[in-house]
């Protein structure tokens, strides 16, 4: 037996409809599951498109308060989790007119979408529940890198081995390290307050894709919305999607940071280096093996990171051969917005989390250092006798053999056995063997000598100022 037919009779499009629809294709269609997450902004649009028709005199006063008052009531059923949902409510748009029919009547309530499309509402809504969104997530941001440059402040006489090709290189302060992630933060949030603007853009008062035919002042209606300018093209404007694709790029590129810093974090955290220990609030244990400290929170903000550059290489597909103008396919682009987001926005937090309560291990970081990561730094002696870099380093490079030859590490070697590899390896050449002399010699702008930390601490702090 065929499947009952569903009767479009409340959905804002029925009455071109005279046969009902497929349950399954009620169910495919409807996105009011998830985008009821935008009743607030919704009502909020629709209030101030009913003052802008206030204005147009397509509404009296007396339709325009009890709309308004309506809208208000809906938006406190929602909010009180008391909104009882019908079969025919597909979508955000079409429960709040609905309801809102209910409430003052359908002769008031039928006004409401004058001039309006649904397009148009969605464009809206979508922009200014990201627009919040995106707010919160500077907050959350800034408080990442804050923690950052707390600890780096706090923590700047420790001392650690900087790792290329994860070997180790040259001794670093592990503030230094700290910052490093931080200043890559600190860019996601420059781009993120770039990004807000774009996205603060209103679309409301472009129809369907032609435009409003009742002169409707969308400059209006976008100040009391709290826009920052107008989208100026109405084709363009609900058909576009840059907003959302602009804004998954932005959260797969923090993602990406987050997710080498995590992958940092996981390295150290090991028992082969033990250089830090998570709290037991951001770790998990085994169910077989009692002894494991399980680094899951930086393990998941890494595998997160897969689910972010998914969801916006995603919407790309979606979105790249659609058609002017709006099509039914830039429905996709609301459940991964929203998923990206709350993706985003937790690990950020998570983040914060994990670091603020992190416990570092000096001595350990200290025990990993290795004579041989201070080699560079016979060169730079010799540099310094007016000797070319690369006989230095020639230089070193013996001194660095003579050691594995005799098989100790490089500070055992005498002082003897360093002249006779070069007779300009004078007497203060020991001082070349001290991992503190090694970090305070790097003081040039953006170095790991405690002068060039605090610079760029400042540096990251102004940022957070917005100055």
């Amino acid at each position: 037996m065929a499947a009952q037919k569903t009767v479009a009779k409340n959905m804002l499009w029925g009455g071109r409809f005279t046969q009902g629809l497929d349950p399954l294709m009620v169910q495919y269609n409807t996105s009011l599951p998830y985008d009821r997450i935008f009743y607030s902004q919704d009502i909020a649009g629709s209030i101030a498109f009913a003052r802008a028709n206030l204005n147009n005199d397509i509404l009296t006063q007396l339709e325009f308060d009890a709309i308004e008052k309506g809208l208000n009531q809906v938006k406190e059923e929602w909010a009180n989790n008391t909104f009882e949902i019908q079969e025919d409510d597909e979508d955000i748009h079409t429960a709040n007119e609905r309801r809102l029919s209910e409430i003052v009547g359908k002769d008031i309530g039928g006004k409401l979408h004058t001039g309006r499309s649904r397009n148009e509402q969605i464009a809206t809504d979508m922009r200014l529940w990201l627009r919040d969104e995106l707010r919160k997530m500077e907050g959350f941001l800034e408080g990442l890198v804050e923690c950052s440059v707390s600890r780096a402040e706090a923590e700047i006489d420790v001392l650690m081995p900087g790792y290329t090709h994860l070997q180790k290189a040259q001794p670093v302060r592990w503030s230094h390290f700290l910052l490093s992630h931080a200043v890559t933060f600190s860019l996601e949030l420059v781009r993120l307050r770039e990004l807000i603007p774009r996205v603060n853009r209103s679309p409301l008062g472009c129809g369907a894709l032609a435009g409003n035919p009742f002169n409707i002042d969308r400059h209006a209606m976008a100040k009391e919305l709290g826009f920052d300018s107008l989208l100026p093209n109405s084709m363009a404007a609900v058909a576009d999607r840059d907003f959302v694709f602009e804004t998954m790029q932005w959260g797969s590129s923090l993602m990406l940071k987050i997710s080498r810093w995590a992958e940092d974090l996981i390295i150290y955290s090991s028992l082969e280096f033990g250089f830090v220990r998570l709290a037991d609030a951001y770790s998990t244990g085994s169910s077989l093996m009692p002894q494991k400290k399980n680094a899951d929170s930086l393990e998941l903000l890494r595998g997160k990171s897969g689910r972010a550059f998914g969801q916006m290489a995603g919407l790309f597909a979606t979105i790249k051969g659609l058609p002017t103008t709006y099509n039914k396919d830039l429905q996709e682009s609301v459940e991964p917005m929203l998923d990206h987001i709350k993706t985003v926005g937790d690990s950020i937090q998570i983040a914060t989390g994990v670091l603020s309560t992190l416990t570092i291990f000096p001595e350990k970081m200290m025990a990993a250092l290795a004579p041989e990561m201070l080699a560079t730094e016979f060169a730079d002696y010799l540099v310094r006798k007016g000797v070319p870099f690369r006989e230095g380093h020639h230089i070193s490079g013996r001194v660095v053999a003579l050691a594995e030859k005799e098989n100790v590490p490089m500070d055992k070697l005498s002082l003897e056995q360093l002249k006779g590899i070069d007779s300009r390896l004078g007497d203060d050449v020991v001082e070349c063997l001290d991992y503190e002399r090694a970090v305070e010699l790097k003081n040039a702008t953006g170095g790991t000598s405690k002068s060039a930390v605090r610079e760029q601490i400042e540096l990251l702090r102004k940022e957070l100022a917005g100055k």
